[in-house]
C-alpha cells in the first residue's frame, strides 16, 4: 500500500464549492482508502491506497462529484513524489524566511519549457516562477491577494490546470505522510 496526498482545487474559498472535510474523509473510507486524514479546511487529504496516482485522480474526481456533488480537480501525489517535490524546491531562502509566500503549484501535467518562458514574460510584478516537473515553484514577495499572477493566468500560459499550497502547508502534509 502506498501513501498519497490528494489536493482539491478551489474548495471552501468564499461561498464556492463548500464541503466538509469529514465528508471527504468519509468518502475516501467508503472507497476503501486506508486511514484518510485531512489538513485545514482547503481540500488537503492524506490516505493509503493500492492504485496509482493517475487512477486515483480520476476516481476521486468522479466519486466526489457523484457522492458529494463536488465538481473539482484533484491532484494526487505519492509520498515519494511529495518528498521529491520538497527536495527540488529552488527557493531555499524563501522557504526559510517567508514560507507563507512560497507556493508549490501542483500541476496535472508537465508543461513544456517554452510555456514557462511565456508565463515568465507575462509576470508584471515581483513574483518569480520556476519549473519543477509536474510542479511549479512560485514566490509572491508582496503577497498573493493583490498579485496579477493568478491561477487563471498560470493555467492559461502553462496549458495545464494546477492548485497551489504554501510551503507551510506542504511541510505539514509531509509530516502527516510520516516525513
Amino acid at each position: 500500500m502506498t501513501n498519497y496526498v490528494a489536493l482539491l482545487r478551489g474548495i471552501n474559498v468564499g461561498a464556492n464549492k463548500r464541503v466538509a472535510m469529514s465528508d471527504l474523509r468519509d468518502a475516501l473510507g467508503a472507497l476503501g482508502m486506508r486511514e484518510p486524514r485531512s489538513l485545514l479546511n482547503s481540500g488537503n487529504l492524506v490516505f493509503g491506497a493500492e492504485a496509482n496516482a493517475t487512477a486515483l485522480e480520476t476516481l476521486l474526481e468522479r466519486e466526489f462529484a457523484k457522492r458529494l456533488g463536488l465538481q473539482t480537480k484533484v491532484f494526487v501525489r505519492s509520498a515519494r513524489d511529495w518528498k521529491r517535490a520538497i527536495a527540488a524546491n529552488p527557493f531555499i531562502d524563501e522557504a526559510k524566511d517567508d514560507p507563507s509566500h512560497l507556493i508549490v503549484m501542483f500541476l496535472k501535467a508537465k508543461p513544456a519549457a517554452r510555456t514557462f518562458a511565456a508565463l515568465g514574460k507575462a509576470i508584471t510584478g515581483p513574483e518569480r516562477i520556476l519549473p519543477g516537473g509536474t510542479q511549479a515553484y512560485i514566490t509572491y514577495p508582496d503577497g498573493i491577494a493583490g498579485s496579477r499572477l493568478t491561477n487563471a493566468l498560470i493555467d492559461a500560459k502553462l496549458g495545464t490546470p494546477g492548485t497551489g499550497r504554501n510551503w507551510n502547508t506542504v511541510l505539514k502534509l509531509n509530516a502527516l505522510l510520516g516525513g
